[in-house]
This record gives structure tokens, C-alpha cells and sequence, in this order.
């Protein structure tokens, strides 16, 4: 197999220079979306991580080859993921991984774009789901698709609405690693106390209004963040694009679709919920709604899949915690969730061998055994459909019952350009633009068709320029 060395080009720098300003991501930096390694994750943990951020050594042992690889799963996770490496580097003996946490996506990002040129960055970096166009663009990669030809490796055993998010063209450009979607978690003791059935969730927007309108009058209001990630995820749920040119996978983006019916009938809802004080606003980050979830001061509430068991584990005996797919308008019937998490990219200005050492890893964390293990220890979607054939995971779905909804939302989810996600150079920035935009109308500085509106412009005229650096 000839793998395409690396070269450092004029348009790459120009990309680099403008992405670094991107320093506030979409889903935990000045965004104020802090996760624990959640929902769409710019930032899997703002904690201190496992290893260290050095670069890494190019010494292996004898006869190993050694792959760096760069990651930004933090503290809990990032000893799950310091277990799977120690479980690789056991198995065998020929390949030998060094695992160094890089902080939030966007610092690992931008670390390994500084790399480039002196060619000390690392063999493999995971990297969040709405990086994927700038990785495609920069010219740094090796596409998956490569290796999986080269020895006929087997996808169908892997989950299609997983991979489809990463594939573009028909190619494989990455490996799914930390996969979730976003699903309604709410509090079935104030449902009984309210007088609502605890066994019948809301499934659409009016019912939702209808069930948080009961709920509040005893004290318990709804809430959501405000997050850009819902937005896409409320988007895709109605069978609706989020930027042009099929959702920016037929040809480059070059317009969002923010504004588009879709989007107001959302935020129209949303900020209905909130004038009516169904619902209240805590603001753009999913640890406020999930903190006032636990202690029972909010009815309902959407987080990511990922953050099931730590919410079931807080929760505890307080009440009963009920889960349900994420709500869409009356009549919505196509559509589906899109997954959040992030992927792993091979670097390819590495050697050969080492860009196949990176391979043998990425094949080892797709077996079932292993994402059964980083699913339990995590919360994270196994990739792999057999691992829910692991009788850790029959045990796991036993003690938390919630989780089979994250499972069945995903199944359920109809293959799409829609449910499988926009891409675009800029989507950090648009996330922001699009939070901005809904923290206006449901404060009433702007009315719902303005501030999207001009979000919609706002993202367009970054696409636009984004689109003449890269052809430059």
C-alpha cells in the first residue's frame, strides 16, 4: 500500500491561521458549553487529564513500532482510555502506543497544527465531530478508507449511523472512537405528582409544551441549554439540512440554513417556553441544566447519551430517572438523531509503517471486547454491534434501563444527509453564532426571524471566506 507522504502547503497555513482564532469551541470553551466528555464535545474535559501534553517519545522497544497518539479525554475517561492502550500494548508485540492528553479538542487541535511543519506531532489524534471538514481540507491525513481496502477489513459489523458521519464521497476519512446523540431526560416522580403519565414521555414539541406547562405549576419547569448541538440535533430530527449542497456533503457548503422553517418552528417553541415560564433559562452550559436536573429543580431537560450514568448515578434513590428520544414538531416523521463525540485521524507525515502501526490500534478499539469496556466504563455508543453481545454490556443495560433509549434513538435514526450531519470549515464559529442567536430571541432583543436571520448571514460570510482560503 502507498500511503501519500505529507506537504505543508500554502493553503493549509492559511487555514491554520484562520481556525486559531476559533479559540472559543462550539461545545466547551468561551461557549460556556463545559462538558465531561458529552453531547458534542469541543471539549471533553476541562479537568486535568490523564499523562501529560509532552509530544512524546520516538523510542519504542526493540522491535516496536512505536504510534503517539494525542487525545482529549480528561480525567475518568482519560483512565479508560490509558486502560485500553495498556490493554493493546499487552496484546501484542509488535506496535507500542503512548497516549498524551492534549487538553480540550480545540487546544489538542491547534497543538497539532503548530506540529505540522517540524513533524513532531503525533501518529493518530482524535479529533471532535466538527473538525472533519478542516482535517479533510488541511491535507494532513490519511483517509481510513485507505487500510480498509488494502485487507478488505469488514464494516458491516460496525454501526452505519456511526460511520456515516465520517464517511464523505463514499470514503472513510476516520475511525469512530467516543460516539453520542442527545436524548430528553426527565423526572418521573414530578410527572406522577403533576398528574402526567411517568411511563409516556413527550415525543413532540406540543406535548412537550403541554407536559412543562403542568410541571411548572408545581415548581418544576423544563430547561435546556442553550447549545448549538441541539439545534443541529432538532434540525436533523425533522429530516432538515443545516447548510446547503447536502448538508455541505455533496459539493462544499456554502450557505447555512439556520433561518430556514426548520429552524424558526424550533426556536419559536423554544422561546414559547420560555414566555410562558414552562421552561427557564440557565444559560449555555449543559453542566447548569444537568446540576439543577439532579437536585429536582427542573422537570425535563436534554444531555448527551454519554451523560446517562453519571446522571442516573447522582440522582441515586431521590427519584426516578426517565429518558426518551428527543422531541420534533407534529407531522415530523423522517429524520433522526446525528452523533456527537469525535474520531481518530492518522497523521500522514509519518512513516509507512508507523501510519499502519496507528491502523492496528484504531482495529483493536473497534473490536467488541473493547468498546464493550470503554462503553461501560464511559457511557460512551459501543461502534460495534456485537459488542452489546458482551455480557458486561446485557449487565450494564440492566442496572441502567434508560440507556436502551440512547440505543434505540440511534437504530431508529433513518439514514440521511441529513441525520448524518453537516460539515463545514467554520462549524466551531457557527455554533457560537447560532447559541448567540437564541440567547437573543429568548431574551427578546431580537425577534426569532431576526436572529436567525442574521446568524444565518453571520456563518454564510464565514463560509464564504473559509471556502477562498482553502481553493488559495
Amino acid at each position: 500500500m502507498k500511503l501519500k507522504p505529507f506537504k505543508l502547503k500554502r493553503s493549509f497555513l492559511l487555514i491554520t491561521i484562520l481556525l486559531l482564532s476559533m479559540l472559543a469551541s462550539a461545545c466547551g470553551g468561551a461557549g460556556g458549553n463545559s462538558g465531561t466528555g458529552t453531547g458534542g464535545e469541543a471539549s471533553a474535559s476541562n479537568a486535568a487529564g490523564s499523562g501529560d501534553t509532552a509530544s512524546g517519545t520516538n523510542s519504542a522497544p526493540a522491535g516496536k513500532t512505536k504510534v503517539v497518539w494525542w487525545h482529549s479525554m480528561g480525567g475518568e475517561l482519560g483512565t479508560a482510555a490509558d486502560q485500553l492502550v495498556a490493554d493493546f500494548n499487552a496484546s501484542q508485540d509488535k506496535v507500542e502506543v503512548e497516549a498524551i492528553f492534549q487538553g480540550t479538542y480545540d487546544e489538542s487541535l491547534n497543538k497539532m497544527k503548530a506540529s505540522m511543519d517540524s513533524k513532531s506531532g503525533p501518529s493518530l489524534i482524535q479529533v471532535y465531530e466538527i473538525g472533519s471538514r478542516f482535517m479533510i481540507d488541511s491535507g494532513a491525513i490519511t483517509p481510513v478508507q485507505q487500510f480498509i481496502d488494502a485487507e478488505n477489513y469488514d464494516l458491516t459489523h460496525l454501526e452505519e449511523n456511526i460511520m456515516n458521519y465520517y464517511t464523505f464521497d463514499g470514503k472513510q476519512y476516520s475511525m469512530p472512537f467516543n460516539t453520542s446523540n442527545p436524548i430528553l431526560y426527565y423526572n418521573k416522580d414530578l410527572f406522577k405528582a403533576a398528574g402526567l403519565d411517568p411511563d409516556k414521555a413527550p415525543a413532540t414539541y406540543e406535548e412537550l409544551k403541554m407536559a412543562a406547562e403542568a410541571l411548572s405549576k408545581n415548581g418544576a419547569p423544563a430547561s435546556f441549554a442553550i447549545y448549538g448541538w441541539f439545534m443541529e440535533q432538532f434540525f436533523a430530527n425533522q429530516g432538515a439540512e443545516y447548510v446547503d449542497n447536502g448538508n455541505g456533503r455533496t459539493a462544499a457548503a456554502t450557505q447555512s440554513l439556520v433561518n430556514e422553517e426548520a429552524g424558526i418552528k424550533t426556536l419559536e417553541w423554544w422561546k414559547g417556553l420560555i414566555d410562558s415560564q414552562a421552561a427557564i433559562n440557565l444559560g449555555r452550559k449543559t453542566d447548569d441544566t444537568k446540576k439543577a436536573f439532579v437536585a429536582g429543580q427542573v422537570s425535563m431537560t436534554l444531555d448527551s447519551t454519554a451523560g446517562l450514568r453519571g446522571i442516573v448515578d447522582s440522582v441515586g434513590d431521590k427519584f426516578e430517572v426517565g429518558t426518551a428520544f428527543l422531541p420534533k414538531p407534529d407531522g415530523s416523521s423522517d429524520g433522526g438523531v446525528i452523533i456527537g463525540g469525535a474520531s481518530l485521524w492518522v497523521l500522514n507525515n509519518k512513516p509507512a509503517e508507523e501510519q499502519q502501526a496507528a491502523w492496528e490500534f484504531i482495529k483493536f478499539l473497534a473490536e467488541p471486547q473493547t468498546q464493550a469496556k470503554w462503553h461501560i466504563a464511559t457511557g460512551y455508543f459501543p461502534i460495534t454491534k456485537k459488542a452489546y453481545d458482551e455480557q458486561i454490556v446485557k449487565d450494564n443495560l440492566a442496572k441502567y434501563p434508560q440507556f436502551q433509549t440512547a440505543v434505540d434513538q440511534l437504530h431508529a435514526s433513518k439514514p440521511s444527509l441529513a441525520t448524518q450531519g453537516a460539515v463545514m470549515g467554520v462549524f466551531p464559529e457557527a455554533r457560537q453564532i447560532v447559541e448567540s442567536a437564541i440567547e437573543e430571541a429568548l431574551g427578546g432583543s431580537k425577534s426569532t426571524k431576526q436572529a436567525l436571520d442574521d446568524a444565518a448571514k453571520a456563518i454564510t460570510d464565514k463560509i464564504g471566506n473559509y471556502n477562498k482560503t482553502v481553493k488559495k
